[in-house]
């Protein structure tokens, strides 16, 4: 590894020195460093640039880190990630992107993930995106994840990306099967002409089936977010969607949720808040000593937390 991955890596996944347990390390479109253990293996895909993770029944209270780094201008990397969890196996999997800029060409990372969860499992799955350097070319980082689960399967997604990241596309897509649930956080704040657009499609084709999906975000300067949701109820299930979003400066956002029910048990529900932060909370903060600008902070650093 090079000094920049090392130091985007602390950003992203808490890296200290070295991982311990299962990992696999992309730098600039190539490993980097790669480690299996007893009940996580990681192996090259045989048709696409990227991994396979495949992750014993049963395995309990691991943890697999799959970071992703981009050092440099004039890189388009592009990897397809597959996470094959076994029944019953309760995992955490540690992701992330970092994206360094250091001349006038674009750089870019594209994660292609796809979860298969079997019967009972859980994954708790974490992603930080970041983008960092002096560059003028633009950083980007364009995820893509599906996720398929089986019965009784459960999955958290904890997303987030506070800055730096010029312009990302993030589209998720999941089908869940009876009894399974999944979970999403999601926390994305822009600035200047940064743009952001999120994309949700979740189908809860079994009976008891849930979703619940929130998205708390801010949009700083000139930036554009777009925030688009679709939950599809095709069974008795229960999805829940929303988003909240603070506006400062000149910060735009839109949020375009749709809810189809095909059931008469299907329960849907969604929720947007968008506007900009309250008076009264800046003038509380201030009155113990803050400034306007720090009290602002203060609430952004609260909401996004």
């Amino acid at each position: 590894m090079n000094k920049i991955t090392e130091q985007l890596l602390s950003m992203i996944s808490d890296f200290e020195s070295n991982f311990q347990g299962a990992f696999n390390i992309r730098e600039d479109s190539q490993c980097a460093g790669r480690q299996s253990s007893e009940n996580i293996k990681i192996e090259n895909k045989k048709d696409q640039p990227g991994i396979e993770i495949h992750i014993k029944p049963g395995t309990k209270g691991e943890k697999v880190y799959i970071p992703a780094c981009v050092t440099h201008s004039d890189v388009d990397d592009l990897v397809y990630n597959d996470f094959y969890v076994g029944e019953g196996a309760d995992v955490v999997i540690v992701a992330g992107c970092g994206v360094h800029s250091d001349g006038e060409e674009e750089a870019r990372h594209n994660g292609i993930h796809r979860f298969f969860l079997e019967k009972g499992a859980h994954v708790l799955y974490e992603e930080k995106h970041i983008g960092v350097g002096k560059g003028t070319g633009a950083k980007r980082i364009d995820p893509v994840t599906d996720i398929a689960l089986a019965e009784d399967a459960s999955m958290e997604m904890d997303t987030v990306q506070l800055g730096g990241v010029d312009s990302t596309l993030r589209k998720t897509t999941a089908t869940l099967a009876a009894r399974a649930k999944l979970i999403v956080r999601e926390r994305i704040m822009t600035d200047g002409d940064e743009t952001a657009k999120t994309e949700f499609e979740v189908s809860m084709d079994g009976d008891d089936s849930a979703v619940d999906l929130i998205s708390r975000s801010v949009a700083k300067g000139n930036s554009y977010q777009e925030f688009y949701s679709a939950l599809n109820g095709k069974s008795r299930c229960t999805g829940h969607s929303e988003c909240d979003a603070i506006l400062v400066d000149h910060g735009r956002v839109n949020a375009a949720p749709a809810l189809e029910a095909s059931h008469v048990d299907a329960s849907l529900i969604h929720e947007a808040a968008i506007g900009k932060i309250a008076g009264e909370q800046i003038l509380k903060l201030r009155t113990l000593g803050l400034t306007e600008e720090q009290a602002q902070e203060r609430i952004i650093k609260g909401f996004l937390k």
